[in-house]
């Protein structure tokens, strides 16, 4: 009894990390092995609470980056800013604070490509980064003041005298509450409201550099006249216009479906969903009524989903995003870290998600990514491959001494692979993968890592078995 009671108790425990770095995975970028030993005495519960509560965590330390880096003082080279803010993703002991920005620049995508002002794209993350987690209300009311969205979707031409709907369409097809949820004229009326919601001109680009800009309400192009919006009469202003938007059921499901599509699993691609049923219909109901019983917090709502059952079952159910896959695995290789080191400047890691299909700061049109499968085609799934396995053709990369180092002197070839996944993971391999990766490991043969003569090529044949592991489709979607 005494030997099933430790074998219960040494299966509960694995599955305890594998439950753990799943969550650190959805909520935010993965571990590293060394941040999963931070956490393994801590509950999974209190993980979730240290999560939603960014304050509770350090500020990260930029000095070096921008001392090595110094380009970033000047807010005009937009690749640049967008790969530093995956170098964010990377080295945040606040991992949610940077995962929420990240959810909330795939809802409400706006690209630098119109307007070319990388200052107000700066400024969108960062209050997506500061308020993400808020209520939902006042997302949607950053958002719209927001002059980065007051000119991708054309409200600074949204006048008085002559609206301009791009704004309130999108807001309502794309933003809030889904196609099939309101009219033609609903569109109309939230336009007018709108007026007037304008932006303060920038200084030129030149001779004095890219400026900032900020929201500004022009009173004297705003239409105060009665409006109707959805059933509902009066001198309706924008702020008006989100409050009714954010008491609808279908905002609330169109939000979860978004939040359950993004940390949980693949749903259909956006343009199906008012055709298209939720992939479960009960765990978005549960959100809905959630989000909807604590007036729209996103907290709540959070700590809901990551302390859920279909959460927790949804292992392997989602395609990482580019920027999850790139800081997941540089994490893994301990590399890009807060002392830069020669050959990692942080702008090339804008381009390296750019190939799989994701530049940040710049997605393709209004409604953002297509996720999941769709994220894979036969030159993107070469580049993630690629990536991945070429972090560890280098053996002197500081995690893959620290994957050394864990496995002991003596590894048995019937043990490589086990431990291997329990220290990158732990997660798990199908058989045909598993049976695979096995047979070079038993080719390899037992490992002595005390032996000198024989311990470069040890450590290459480590560094394959990682390779071969980070090239699986187990890991594109644990």
């Amino acid at each position: 009894m005494i030997i099933n009671a430790r074998i219960v108790e040494v299966f509960m425990s694995s599955n305890d990390l594998k439950l753990k770095a799943h969550l650190l995975r959805r909520a935010g970028f993965g571990a590293s092995p060394k941040e999963l030993d931070q956490v393994a005495d801590k509950s999974y519960e209190d993980i979730v609470e240290d999560l939603l509560h960014p304050d509770r965590a350090e500020e990260i330390n930029m000095d070096y980056i921008k001392r090595y880096n110094p380009e970033l003082r000047y807010p005009d080279t937009h690749p640049l800013h967008a790969g530093f803010w995956i170098w964010r993703m990377i080295n945040t002991k606040k991992p949610l604070e940077e995962k929420i920005a990240l959810f909330w620049h795939h809802v409400f995508a706006t690209a630098w490509y119109k307007g070319e002002h990388t200052p107000s794209q700066i400024e969108q993350i960062e209050t997506f980064r500061k308020n993400g987690l808020s209520n939902i209300k006042q997302i949607l009311n950053d958002l719209a003041k927001d002059p980065a969205m007051n000119y991708w979707l054309d409200n600074c031409e949204n006048h008085s005298d002559q609206p301009n709907e791009n704004w309130g369409r999108e807001l309502l097809e794309l933003f809030s509450m889904g196609v099939g949820n309101y009219s033609e004229e609903d569109i109309k009326q939230a336009s007018r409201a709108f007026t007037g919601w304008t932006f303060e001109q920038p200084l030129p680009l030149y001779p004095y550099g890219n400026y900032e800009t900020k929201f500004v309400f022009d009173k004297s192009d705003h239409d105060f006249g009665e409006k109707t919006f959805l059933g509902r009469t009066g001198d309706f202003n924008g702020e008006d216009i989100i409050d009714i938007i954010c008491e609808e059921r279908a905002t609330a499901l169109f939000i979860c479906r978004h939040l359950y599509n993004f940390f949980v699993e693949d749903e259909p691609q956006i343009p199906a969903w008012n055709i298209e049923p939720p992939r479960n219909p009960e765990a978005i109901d549960q959100m809905i009524d959630v989000l909807m019983s604590n007036d729209g917090e996103m907290l709540p709502l959070l700590r809901f989903v990551f302390n859920s059952e279909f959460f927790k079952d949804s292992m392997y159910k989602k395609v990482k995003n580019p920027c999850e896959l790139i800081a997941g695995t540089l994490k893994l290789t301990g590399t890009y870290g807060i002392m830069p080191k020669q050959g990692e400047e942080v702008g090339k890691l804008y381009g390296i998600g750019s190939v799989m299909g994701q530049a940040l700061m710049n997605p393709p049109t209004v409604e953002g990514w297509h996720t999941g499968h769709e994220w894979i085609d036969g030159g993107t799934l070469n580049e993630r491959v690629n990536f991945a396995v070429n972090q560890f053709n280098d053996l002197s990369v500081p995690g893959l001494s620290d994957i050394i180092s864990r496995l002991g002197d003596h590894v048995k070839s019937s043990e490589l692979l086990d431990k291997c996944l329990e220290i990158i993971g732990p997660f798990e391999l199908g058989k045909q993968a598993y049976d695979a990766l096995n047979e070079y490991a038993e080719a390899v043969g037992d490992l002595d890592l005390t032996n000198d003569a024989s311990i470069e090529l040890n450590n290459e044949y480590i560094a394959r078995m990682v390779q071969l592991i980070l090239s699986t489709r187990e890991y594109q979607f644990a």
